[in-house]
């Protein structure tokens, strides 16, 4: 059974293994045993209640239960930006005119931005190849919106969420080239692998200075402006069915699109129900797709089951009920994979 799990000391090797198969541009997934270590350490922490709130985060991760292979990751911060800064271009349209020529221009500029610190953010994610297909992507990415909404007084208000913007086919990221290149002076793998360890002091000291006019970048910059990642486009589409939405913050590196959304309009918050379990073992291949978590914070785990709610309790199986540690008469937290159509 492929079972979502929250992250634990151990995983540290299969970290390092799903980061070599993501490629360039996850920041905050890098092949660095170190590195894993001290955020699979920094969750733990979060977890007891000893890490402070610019240190707070959670990793999950994705097994395969049968083989214990982890065959996924996905993240949450808890506020971005506390400790070290959370920058973002913002883009907004001003209007020149001139009364005299009879004439106006509306056009876009982009500026360094702080807008988004102190929000909670989805992070992380990233999916092996091989286990693509069957809902697992939706069951990676939508298990957080279940942790969310079983606590939300360990997050802020709002949340966000960087979606990994477009490369050409030479692995190259045409925005990068056209801005980011000529105030940085070193290569985008670089300036991406410095601010994964932590060292973000450059970008302050030799980001642009002024707002930066689109119609002055290259045609293939400005396509990448909001432009997703062709193996992120699905989980952006994911995330903009639960409520996320581009409201103008772009990646400064490869402007890529920065999703955000109150954590009170988000789905979860409305459909997901929290509901007793029943064990027995029932034939389901025509019930509706749910994900289902249990409520533990230290063993938090989520998982997809076929169901149909009867007086409402949800049935599951032994096996089911195994993979998500509860036992009958247990409440858990369940919602609909997909959103109903109303």
């Amino acid at each position: 059974m492929i079972v979502m799990r929250m992250s634990r000391p151990d995983d540290v090797a299969a970290l390092v293994d799903l980061a070599h198969k993501a490629g360039p541009g996850m920041t905050t997934l890098k092949p660095d045993a170190d590195a894993q270590g001290a955020r699979l350490e920094r969750v733990r922490r979060t977890v007891d209640g000893t890490a402070t709130l610019a240190e707070q985060g959670y990793l999950f991760v994705m097994e395969d239960s049968d083989s214990g292979r982890v065959a996924g990751v996905c993240g949450l911060e808890v506020a971005v930006g506390l400790e070290q800064p959370f920058y973002t271009y913002r883009m907004d349209s001003f209007v020149h005119a001139s009364r005299e020529l009879g004439t106006w221009t509306k056009m876009d500029k982009l500026y360094m931005s702080h807008g988004l610190t102190g929000y909670s953010e989805l992070c992380t994610l990233f999916l092996d190849p091989e286990f693509r297909g069957g809902g697992n992507g939706a069951l990676l990415s939508k298990s957080r919106f279940l942790f969310l909404a079983q606590f939300p007084e360990r997050f802020a208000e709002h949340i966000c969420a960087e979606m990994r913007g477009h490369f050409d086919e030479n692995g190259e990221s045409p925005f990068w080239n056209a801005l980011g290149a000529h105030f940085y002076q070193i290569d985008f793998h670089e300036a991406d692998r410095l601010v994964a360890l932590g060292k973000k002091s450059f970008l302050a000291e030799l980001m642009p200075r002024y707002p930066v006019y689109v119609d002055f970048l290259p045609d293939d910059a400005r396509e990448c402006i909001g432009k997703t990642h062709a193996d992120t486009e699905p989980a952006r589409r994911l995330l903009e069915a639960e409520g996320l939405r581009m409201e103008g913050h772009l990646d400064i590196f490869e402007g890529g699109p920065v999703l955000e959304s109150r954590v009170d309009a988000l789905r979860v918050m409305h459909d997901s129900r929290v509901l007793p379990v029943e064990i027995a073992d029932v034939a389901r291949a025509d019930g509706e797709r749910y994900l289902v978590a249990n409520g533990s914070l230290e063993d938090f785990r989520v998982m997809q089951v076929s169901a149909n709610l009867c007086d409402d309790v949800l049935c599951l199986s032994p096996e089911e009920a195994r993979a998500l540690r509860v036992a009958g008469g247990d409440t858990v937290r369940a919602m609909t994979l997909y959103p109903t159509k109303r």
